[in-house]
């Protein structure tokens, strides 16, 4: 047990770690566009997620929406350009926002859907 606690604070250590070096490399050096920085911490997110997960350890699945969330926002954030042509006149902030409300609603809804599913297999 007190081994499987030390995998996860090195797990933790390494994650954040890798999390504040993005971030300051994003705010830092300024050639570095904000979607990757974004997208980095998604991906962060969910290899930390999926390392717990080969390791058998507790993963929490808020971690896994969020880099999820995370990841899309930094494709949103690098096709801008893609997306000013698609939609000219809106405000690209609400635009972006509004696709990530629909990202997050979508993986709940998956999510939810997936666990029902499993609950059903335990029961019967």
């Amino acid at each position: 047990m007190e081994q499987r606690k030390s995998i996860d604070r090195t797990y933790d250590s390494l994650g954040w770690g890798a999390l504040l070096i993005l971030w300051g490399a994003t705010i830092l050096f300024d050639f570095i566009p904000f979607g990757i920085g974004v997208a980095g911490t998604g991906l962060i997110m969910l290899g930390a997620t999926v390392l717990r997960s080969i390791k058998r350890l507790p993963a929490k699945d808020d971690n896994a929406v969020l880099g999820i969330l995370m990841l899309a926002w930094g494709g949103l954030e690098l096709g801008r350009p893609l997306l000013r042509l698609l939609f000219e006149a809106a405000d690209l902030d609400w635009v972006i926002f509004a696709i990530l409300l629909i990202v997050l609603g979508l993986t709940l809804l998956l999510r939810g859907l997936l666990w029902s599913g499993k609950v059903n297999i335990q029961k019967e």
